[in-house]
């Protein structure tokens, strides 16, 4: 009888004398293939993807809040300022920069 191997490389954790043994008596080899793919579709896939668009969008969002704040506090100190401060003049031209409140 000569020696042969399991065809392919189907199952290399099977003993090769187990396999001889098997052929030689003409039982029936069984093999169990654990399978670790989920049947169903795999939302971890598109997780990643769209939790950095919505964190993209958070942060816009949040520079946008942020900026229209400042633009916000910018406009009310200049305000502020300039009611304060009175008139300004440089070289000669004078500029009001606010109405006072009895004009």
């Amino acid at each position: 009888m000569a020696h042969r191997d399991p065809p392919g490389i189907i199952a290399p954790h099977i003993p090769a004398d187990a396999y001889r043994r098997a052929e030689a008596t003409g039982q029936p080899v069984v093999f169990v293939i654990q399978d670790t793919t989920a049947a169903s579709f795999p939302w971890q896939r598109l997780l990643l993807p769209f939790a950095i668009a919505g964190a993209a969008a958070l942060g816009t969002w949040g520079v946008v809040a942020a900026l229209c704040w400042l633009m916000d506090v910018a406009s009310h100190t200049a305000t502020v300022i300039a009611g304060a401060a009175g008139p300004v003049s440089a070289g000669g031209i004078t500029l009001k920069l606010a109405r006072s409140k009895g004009d």
